[in-house]
């Protein structure tokens, strides 16, 4: 099943909290990976928008030279 296109500030929300579950030591040995992994997944997801974004802000800066 596929997974509901996620917003920048969604992905920027839930890295937040697995930075603060990690900084807690509230994740457990089993579920470090899995945390560590997703993280790395919205991460990518974040560079990728904001390479878009600013990708597209260029464009529009050449077009009204």
């Amino acid at each position: 099943m596929a997974e509901k296109k996620i917003t920048f500030n969604m992905a920027m929300q839930e890295l937040e909290e697995i930075l603060e579950n990690l900084e807690a030591g509230e994740l457990d040995v089993d579920e470090l990976s899995s945390r560590v992994k997703r993280a790395s997944v919205l991460i990518k997801l974040c560079k990728s928008r904001l390479k878009s974004t600013d990708e597209e802000i260029e464009k529009i800066l050449r077009e009204m030279e």
